[in-house]
């Protein structure tokens, strides 16, 4: 999917759901990006959302990932992403 928004969330949420084990339950944990935390976000009974605290990237993985690959991108490539 080309967008990050509530559409494509619901849809990668419908397909974590099939692949969690039957009687088993799945805890996402999830920065407050808007799609992450929209009204409009149906999730499933086997879901569990535990959204991290605001403004608290060290917490997110991905964030730190972010920083690593931006510490070796040339300056006019990180103004353009």
């Amino acid at each position: 999917m080309p967008w990050c928004d509530t559409h494509a969330m619901n849809q990668h949420l419908v397909e974590i759901a099939r692949n969690v084990a039957d009687g088993a339950h799945a805890i996402l944990i999830m920065d407050q990006a808007g799609w992450h935390m929209s009204n409009n976000l149906m999730v499933p009974e086997n879901i569990t959302i535990l959204p991290l605290p605001p403004k608290s990237p060290e917490l997110n993985p991905v964030e730190n990932i972010w920083q690593t690959v931006c510490s070796f991108a040339p300056i006019d490539a990180r103004v353009k992403a």
